[in-house]
């Protein structure tokens, strides 16, 4: 069964998805903590801004991030950041699915 574009999850939603689920998957480790200074341990810490990663409805605008949030992230290295990102761009491409690209297509048409 073919995919066609209009199945496929939009980019915004694609990746908000897949920052929940990395979420869920490392919160969901209680046991198994890795060391405080690791990446996951670092991405473990962002759960505060999991409401702020899902896109809001049409219309409405995205809700901006509680303090809980800001700190949080602001303790996630960039070499961890970008690793995180580098994984979630390339899952598709490893479940056979075409690439997200999250750049918008302006057109310019003539008034």
């Amino acid at each position: 069964m073919a995919v066609t574009t209009a199945q496929l999850p939009q980019p915004r939603a694609l990746a908000a998805l897949l920052v929940l689920v990395l979420l869920i998957t490392l919160g969901g480790a209680a046991e198994a903590q890795p060391p405080l200074g690791t990446c996951g341990a670092q991405l473990s810490q962002l759960a505060p801004c999991a409401r702020y990663s899902v896109p809001p409805l049409p219309g409405q605008a995205l809700p901006t991030p509680g303090p809980e949030c800001c700190s949080a992230l602001g303790s996630v290295s960039r070499d961890c950041a970008c690793g995180a990102i580098d994984i979630i761009n390339s899952l598709p491409a490893k479940c056979g699915l075409p690439r997200v690209s999250c750049r918008k297509i302006i057109i310019n048409t003539p008034c």
